[in-house]
């Protein structure tokens, strides 16, 4: 687990708050799970959003010196200018946090396969309908041809 992220605590809440943490770089997140009370938390935006960016399943975040694994549960994005608003942190164990990633990844190669099978169907469908389409035309090639060459000896009988 490469992830890390540095958070520290924070202690004002509310909108001005938070409004003021994300004015200089930080997002408000709270860190809660496995029997311990809710932390809240200040984390760099930048850094937050390039390991979102990378669908981790799970991260290491640095509170006070101490390290937990965590995963996000809930991220809350600004609707027009599309940053991170706020993320709920929940600790897991290295076990459970194995399980969320194998499951991560059975659900994306399983997301892969539908997709590469979509692609494919439509493929199917594509040359199904270009060849229908050569069908189409080519029977009306052949006639047209014919016409022409009935008008060219009747111009020669003419002369």
């Amino acid at each position: 687990m490469s992830e890390t992220l540095t958070a520290e605590i924070r202690s004002e809440f509310g909108k001005g708050a938070a409004r003021s943490l994300r004015r200089d770089g930080k997002t408000p997140a709270v860190v809660y799970g496995h029997g311990t009370a809710p932390v809240h938390v200040a984390v760099d935006s930048r850094d937050l959003l390039k390991i979102l960016r990378k669908k981790v399943s799970s991260l290491e975040i640095t509170i006070e010196g101490k390290t937990h694994i965590v995963t996000p549960r809930d991220i809350q994005i600004e609707p027009v200018r599309r940053f991170v608003e706020h993320v709920d942190l929940v600790i897991v164990t290295a076990d459970e946090a194995a399980s969320i990633a194998r499951e991560a990844a059975s659900s994306a190669a399983a997301a892969d396969a539908a997709v590469n099978a979509a692609a494919e169907a439509a493929a199917n469908k594509a040359a199904a309908r270009t060849a229908r389409q050569a069908e189409a035309n080519a029977p009306a090639a052949p006639a047209a041809d014919e016409a022409a060459a009935e008008e060219a000896p009747a111009e020669d009988s003419a002369e």
